[in-house]
């Protein structure tokens, strides 16, 4: 049966007046929407109980499955308000297909994606008055899964919660997109062969944190993974993936390869990418590669991309060794940037049936 995520009958919200100083300032991921999303699962039953609900905390016993062997999987995507006052979400599908096989990779039961779908509009359109209006301002939205159970044998969860909740958020550069440079990571991996890279689960994230942090030490503003076998083949840096562009207009990014996530902006990227001359090639590469490539000229530009982001051009690479400068200026990287969220904010057409209207 599937899920319904009926909107209360009474909801309560925030003043209006509170909601916009919130608008006028509002960071990423420091305030929250009125309410949110709430199923819960177990192995008898499946997926039940479904409900929004006032924001709240969700309690957890000390021995909660999910705070001892971290079997949880989440999302980001978010909700863009048009110039005629129209709300949209972007591939809100493709998020919700990713969840499905992140659920499988840690043993958690995968939300079909209609329910996903229903979830996320149901609570869009409920606290619709949260989607701000600002230049590059949007509704942030973070579904998540995890075990519920207080349990503290090592086997996958019986019991399990579903929730998504909001947050509006402003222009993530807020003094516009800048190039950054990466420390390439070569003693600590993100992931390795047949672990859990291709999904989004806050494992891989907490395994880049260290090396983050060492990398702002050096000055570097994140940080770019190579594969943990060889330490030779590039992966993505700690939330994002990487491309790069060539002299003869490739756009090259290493291929999905079970250790890399499959971004939802880099899948979009690719696909935009003939329309602004530029050939998409799926492939490894090898950090030698992109050397000689800077030396040459024949990489010219690079970016990394996610939904936080878009895109952020990348000035330079370093290691231990030195300093890698890029030659050319992130004119086509910033092309493809302002192609992509003149989509997502409704000031071009959208051809491809990408965008998905909630109100």
């Amino acid at each position: 049966m599937s899920l319904k995520f009926e909107l209360p009958e009474n909801p309560s919200f925030l003043a209006d007046d509170a909601i916009a100083t919130i608008h006028e300032n509002p960071g990423f991921g420091k305030f929250f929407t009125d309410h949110m999303a709430v199923a819960d699962w177990n192995h008898e039953d499946g997926w039940k109980n479904d409900r929004l609900v006032p924001y709240s905390p969700v309690a957890m016993d000390p021995a909660g499955a999910v705070y001892h062997y971290a079997q949880e999987v989440f999302e980001g995507m978010k909700a863009y308000r048009h110039a005629d006052g129209s709300v949209w979400l972007f591939r809100p599908e493709r998020n919700a297909a990713r969840m499905a096989d992140s659920a499988k990779r840690l043993a958690l039961p995968a939300l079909p994606v209609e329910d996903y779908l229903k979830a996320v509009e149901n609570l869009v359109k409920l606290d619709e008055r949260w989607v701000p209006g600002g230049e590059e301002q949007s509704l942030y939205i973070r579904p998540f899964e995890m075990a519920n159970e207080d349990f503290l044998g090592v086997r996958p969860a019986e019991t399990v919660v579903f929730v998504v909740i909001c947050s509006p958020v402003g222009a993530y550069f807020s003094g516009g997109v800048h190039a950054v440079d990466i420390w390439v990571e070569s003693q600590y991996a993100r992931v390795a062969v047949g672990g859990t890279g291709s999904a989004k689960c806050g494992g891989n994230y907490a395994a880049s944190l260290l090396p983050q942090k060492l990398a702002e030490k050096k000055g570097c503003s994140q940080v770019l993974f190579l594969d943990a076998a060889e330490h030779r083949w590039l992966e993505e840096l700690g939330g994002m993936n990487i491309c790069l562009i060539t002299n003869n207009d490739e756009l090259v990014t290493p291929e999905l390869n079970g250790n890399i996530l499959p971004g939802v902006t880099r899948d979009s990227l690719l696909q935009l990418a003939p329309d602004l001359g530029l050939t998409p090639v799926e492939r490894p590469v090898s950090y030698e590669e992109v050397l000689n490539g800077i030396e040459s000229g024949a990489f010219v530009e690079a970016f990394a991309c996610g939904t936080a982001a878009v895109i952020t051009p990348i000035a330079s690479l370093q290691d231990a060794d030195g300093v890698y400068a890029f030659k050319g200026e992130p004119k086509k990287s910033l092309e493809l940037r302002n192609y992509l969220i003149d989509i997502q904010y409704g000031r071009v057409e959208d051809t491809r049936g990408w965008m998905h209207r909630v109100v």
